[in-house]
C-alpha cells in the first residue's frame, strides 16, 4: 500500500482531529528523520501510522487487546488508553500492509517507549510529542531542542517532561519509560 493509500484509508477511520494530528505527526517525523540522518520514508509512514488504532474507544481497548492476546499488565488496565500503541503495530500490518519491523516497532513504542530505543522509535515519540497541534508546557523548549544536533539530548528532555506530566496528572509511569531514561542516563548522552 502507498502512502496515499494509506492516508486515505486512515482518514475513514479516524475523528477528523485524530487524522489532523497524524497528519502533522508524519509531517514532523520526516522533518526530524531528515535533520538526524534517518530513513526519511520509514519515519513519515511510522508518523502518519502511530495512532491508526485510536479508532478503538478506550472502553473496548481491553477486549480488542485480549482479543488479539495481547499481554495485558496492570497499569494496562488502569490506563488502557496505553494499549494504543500496541495496538497500533498490528493494524499497520493487518490494515495498512505495513509488513516492516522498524516500522511497526516504532508504532509499537511511540507511547511508553523502552529500554534502547532506535533512532526511528524516538522520532516517531518525539512526532507525536511535539507536531505543531500540541500545545503544553514546555513543548517550545522541545521544538528548538529538535532543531539542535543531539537525537538523544531532545529524546531525554520529552522523557522527563513526560514523566512530570503524567506525575500531575496522578497516573501511573510505565516501567518501560522509566527503563528508557535510564538507559540515556547510564549511557552518558551528555557526553
Amino acid at each position: 500500500m502507498h502512502y496515499e493509500e494509506m492516508q486515505a484509508l486512515l482518514k475513514t477511520r479516524l475523528k477528523e482531529s485524530r487524522y489532523e494530528h497524524s497528519v502533522r505527526a508524519a509531517k514532523v517525523a520526516l522533518e526530524l528523520a531528515e535533520h538526524f540522518s534517518a530513513e526519511t520514508e520509514k519515519a513519515h509512514i511510522a508518523g502518519l501510522l502511530h495512532d491508526c488504532a485510536r479508532e478503538v474507544s478506550t472502553d473496548e481497548l481491553l477486549a480488542v487487546a485480549k482479543s488479539y492476546s495481547l499481554p495485558i499488565e496492570s497499569i494496562d488496565k488502569r490506563q488502557p488508553i496505553l494499549l494504543h500503541a500496541d495496538l497500533g503495530a498490528i493494524f499497520a500490518r493487518e490494515k495498512y500492509h505495513v509488513y516492516d519491523d522498524e516500522i511497526c516497532r516504532a508504532i509499537k513504542y511511540h507511547t511508553v517507549a523502552h529500554e534502547q530505543m532506535t533512532t526511528l522509535e524516538k522520532i516517531t515519540y518525539l512526532a507525536d510529542l511535539i507536531e505543531p497541534g500540541r500545545c503544553f508546557d514546555g513543548v517550545e523548549k522541545l521544538r528548538e531542542l529538535a532543531k539542535g544536533p543531539s537525537l538523544d539530548a531532545l529524546f531525554l528532555t520529552a522523557l522527563d517532561q513526560s514523566i512530570i506530566f503524567i506525575i500531575s496528572k496522578g497516573q501511573m509511569i510505565h516501567p518501560q519509560t522509566i527503563l528508557a531514561r535510564n538507559h540515556l542516563l547510564l549511557t552518558d548522552i551528555h557526553g
